[in-house]
């Protein structure tokens, strides 16, 4: 998460290249010759020991003969030499380098090892190496190999790959779209994907972000830099590999250990990013979003002079998920005004094959005011009627007029003109408006501003909270596992599963474990007491499947039967087997539920993103059927909600016919109880139910396999989640000044309201203080911010009122990009001041930040809120005047120094459940 070092990479105020040969193919003559015709401002050397001259540039042997210090370097040296030179370029005081030299290795003792682990030592930033090189256009700086220099504008592209990086250059060239900056980053050693984001998020010129990626690394830095970037701005991606030796090729290129491409897709949709799958498609969706289209909604208009033009994109918009908008009758009677009889009165608009300029602005005018479409696709085909051209000018300059006045309802409109010439292009880019040879890109690039629209709305939705329903008995659940881990097992047995599920709430099937035959009739009594059939499988640590081995006989009906089926059981288990442990027998009810669903629910383990969240159809044929999706946890509601709408088995779980809709939520809720035992119990490798029943009586697991293992590689020592958890155990109480305690907890996603209703009782004098200029309204996006919070990034803590539940404050911080320095802010309930709950939030976030590493904490604070510089002076911060704005006090508290005492016995942390 570190964007150290780049602004001074990206902006350098001097270039220094380092290898190359008078030979004009050489890398380094060529990123000399590009960095002069960039047209770069700044100091320019070479330095070269074997050459005195580099493509008619003087080269001196060594950095300290240059005569100054470069920013940036540009390492095109063979392998070897690369250490040497970052060695060098370190001591010198150089901020970064860009290393195009490939072949440096990628294991330890490598010299990419050596090279990353000298610049560390330095402080210094490389990118690469086994890249292109890096272009800033808004820097005329263009330190790179790439055959044409990219043009100044507000997309970003980040590239694993050069070739990709070369590619969208010239694709924008030819559609006049320009860059804010292009980053190749070859091997990642050390400048990666999530510190580009990181950098890019706060980069004002860049509109929008472009990755090809091919292979993660760091999959929760990934995922925080991910999710923060896309609250800001689209960021589409496209991921190699999607098939196996796609991501094999992927994974030799990169050296970096490629996961599933469902277990991708899954993080690209958490995280909020708009996935493409081709370079047509991040071209498409790059001119759109980099521009800044949106629409409102699925809902497309099609203006056409082809009725089969039409047809075409409706069955195309149709097959993406979109909807054809449907007329007003205003609309309807606005195009019978100016339309001819016989015009086709519905969506798609079909104008006819002599529709000439006049007729497709009048067209266009009507729909431009109608409220039910989301944006207009105005498509053409050729005729001897009217020239294509002549009708793209007349639709461009009603589109510009009508932007100037801002009188069209439906704003973003499309262009797909069949067969254009480069001057009718050139007539809707002059206009600004998105144009396509054909319907079909035009409608699927439409479809993915839609799905941007979508994944933004889902990142600020506010989950319910269903804290109220669902408390687990993790400790209960944790002795099970580190008991069967204690004994050296990797799997869970059948009684484990039960009492596992059982501390999780997710019902089970009673399970009994029977010796022998004559003790699983014993046991099977009760059952057949009631006039229940039981089923009989076989027990054993080392047979995964008990029906693969004919372990598994139903619906028995007597103790004799029971008897002769576990016997059975045992002799087939015994011939298929002879290796395995035999342990007996389970004993279960038999389930008959006519109607139930059968699915599957589980915890897979993915070597990239760690638990991943299984759904999906279930029963025998479940790998024929494949009817899955993924999740990355933790889940919240709405979360587990789209999981399950994501496959074909959750159109079954509604009612049809004479079967009764499955209960409402049970599903989903499952789902969150998974991904918190994944969150809860890393030992947990893998979770296996097939199938759960689901019917209108809720859900029941009929069979579950639980894998094992001792803990489980960590990220950052806390959870193998690659999406940092709800951290519970910081809940708690927090003693004031006159004895009473108030209840205290990180923030969830699902406080909106209640910090809408703390707003609410705050003066708004006090809301200046704190946000530094009146705050009238509070809007769901704002609220949303501050609620859905990265726990690896920052943290927020309320303070309740025991008795009523209301807010009493907050408390947060935010770190830097280094996760040293963290940002705080702190706000009261007016009437609570002088309470010493200010006092004990704040302790309690120094607390929480010395816990997490924290170095320092830092804010700022207007001159006029002397209770608020008295509190930080009391509490050891530094405070200084702003140099930059005398209204404005600089606070700094440094953690490492700090004399506050921890806070021990103020805060009463509750034991984690």
């Amino acid at each position: 998460m570190s964007t150290f070092g780049l602004e001074r990479i990206f902006f350098p105020r001097g270039v220094a290249i380092m290898g190359g040969s008078p030979r004009s193919s050489s890398l380094g003559a060529a990123v000399l010759r590009n960095v002069k015709a960039g047209g770069f401002a700044g100091r320019l050397g070479v330095v070269n020991r074997r050459y005195g001259d580099v493509s008619g540039v003087p080269a001196v042997p060594d950095l300290a003969s240059l005569g100054f210090v470069p920013d940036l370097v540009v390492i095109s040296a063979p392998a070897d030499a690369v250490p040497e030179i970052v060695a060098e370029a370190g001591a010198a005081g150089v901020a970064g380098a860009v290393i195009l030299s490939a072949g440096l290795g990628h294991d330890a003792g490598s010299l990419a090892e050596t090279a990353g682990q000298t610049a560390r030592m330095h402080g210094m930033r490389l990118i690469g190496p086994n890249c292109i090189g890096l272009m800033v256009p808004r820097a005329k700086l263009n330190a790179s190999f790439a055959a044409h220099h990219p043009s100044d504008g507000n997309v970003a592209l980040i590239s694993q790959s050069g070739a990709v990086a070369a590619a969208m250059i010239e694709w924008a060239a030819e559609r006049r779209l320009g860059f804010s900056g292009i980053v190749s980053i070859g091997d990642q050693l050390d400048v990666d994907v999530a510190d580009l984001l990181d950098y890019f998020a706060l980069d004002d010129h860049s509109r929008a972000i472009l990755i090809y990626l091919e292979a993660v690394k760091d999959a929760r830095k990934f995922m925080s830099a991910a999710r923060a970037t896309a609250r800001l701005k689209p960021v589409i991606i496209v991921k190699s590999g999607r098939m196996a030796q796609g991501a094999r090729a992927a994974a030799t290129h990169t050296g970096a250990l490629a996961g599933s491409d469902a277990v991708y897709d899954a993080a690209f949709r958490r995280a909020g990013m708009l996935r493409v799958y081709d370079l047509r498609e991040l071209f498409d969706c790059a001119e759109l979003l980099g521009r800044g289209f949106v629409p409102r909604g699925n809902r497309l208009a099609i203006l056409t002079n082809g009725g089969g033009l039409g047809i075409l994109a409706t069955d195309r918009l149709a097959g993406f998920g979109g909807a054809p908008a449907v007329l007003t009758a205003e609309t309807i009677a606005r195009l019978d005004e100016v339309l001819p009889q016989g015009w086709s009165r519905a969506n798609p608009v079909d104008i006819s094959g002599d529709a000439d300029a006049a007729r497709y602005v009048s067209a266009l005018s009507a729909l431009l005011e109608d409220a039910d479409s989301d944006a207009i696709l105005v498509a053409n085909v050729e005729t001897a009627v009217a020239p294509a051209g002549q009708i793209a000018e007349a639709v461009a300059q009603c589109v510009r007029e009508r932007r100037a006045t801002r009188s069209a309802v439906a704003a973003l409109v499309l262009a797909a003109w069949v067969g254009a010439d480069e001057r009718t292009g050139a007539t809707f880019e002059a206009a600004r408006i998105p144009h396509f040879p054909t319907e079909d890109d035009a409608v699927r690039a439409f479809m993915y501003l839609v799905r941007y629209r979508e994944a933004s709305t889902a990142l600020a939705a506010t989950p319910p909270s269903i804290a109220s329903v669902f408390t687990p008995e993790t400790a209960a659940a944790r002795h099970v596992v580190a008991k069967a881990l204690s004994e050296g097992r990797s799997w869970l047995d059948p009684a484990e599963i039960v009492a596992l599920f059982e501390a999780y709430r997710i019902p089970i099937v009673p399970t009994v474990v029977a010796r022998d035959a004559e003790d699983a009739a014993e046991k099977a009594a009760s059952f057949l007491a009631e006039g229940t059939a039981v089923v009989v499988k076989v027990r054993s640590r080392d047979i995964r499947h008990e029906s693969d081995v004919g372990g598994v006989i139903l619906d028995l009906r007597s103790k004799e039967a029971v008897v002769e089926a576990a016997r059975t059981v045992l002799a087939r288990a015994r011939s298929a087997r002879p290796d395995a442990d035999l342990q007996g027998v389970t004993v279960q009810p038999m389930i008959v539920r006519r109607a139930a669903r059968e699915l599957i629910l589980g915890i897979a383990d993915d070597p990239t993103f760690g638990p991943v969240i299984v759904f999906g159809r279930g029963g025998p044929a479940v790998e024929v059927i494949n009817d899955k999706a993924l999740a990355l946890p933790p889940l919240d509601i709405n979360l587990a909600r789209d999981l399950v709408g994501r496959t074909r088995v959750s159109r079954l779980l509604g009612g049809y016919r004479d079967v009764p809709a499955v209960a409402p939520d049970v599903v989903p809720l499952t789902l969150v109880k998974l991904a918190q035992m994944a969150a809860d119990i890393p030992e947990v490798a893998e979770l296996d139910i097939n199938p759960m029943l689901a019917d209108e009586t809720g859900v029941l697991a009929l069979d579950a396999r639980v894998a094992i293992r001792k803990r489980a590689r960590l990220f950052a020592g806390l959870t193998r989640l690659a999406v940092r958890p709800y951290p519970s155990q910081w809940e708690g109480e927090l003693g004031l000044r006159d004895g009473s305690h108030v209840m205290v907890r990180p923030m969830r996603p699902e406080d909106e309201p209640m910090v809408d209703s703390f707003f609410r009782r705050v003066t708004a004098e006090d809301l200046r203080l704190r946000f530094f200029h009146a705050m009238k309204e509070f809007s769901h996006a704002f609220i949303a911010r501050l609620t859905q919070l990265d726990y690896a990034r920052a943290m927020a803590f309320v303070a309740l009122d025991p008795k009523t539940g209301e807010m009493m404050g907050a408390v947060r911080l935010h770190s830097d990009s280094l996760y040293e320095n963290a940002e705080y802010a702190i706000l009261l309930q007016s009437d609570l001041k002088g309470k010493g709950l200010g006092w004990a939030l704040m302790q309690l976030l120094i607390h929480y930040a010395r816990s997490e590493g924290l170095q320092r904490l830092s804010g700022q604070v207007l001159t006029e809120n002397t209770t608020m510089l008295g509190m930080c002076r009391d509490l050891g911060f530094t405070v200084t005047m702003d140099p930059a704005d005398p209204s404005i006090v600089d606070v700094v508290l440094e953690l490492d120094r700090s004399t506050v005492d921890a806070i021990g016995s103020d805060i009463l942390i509750r034991p984690h459940r």
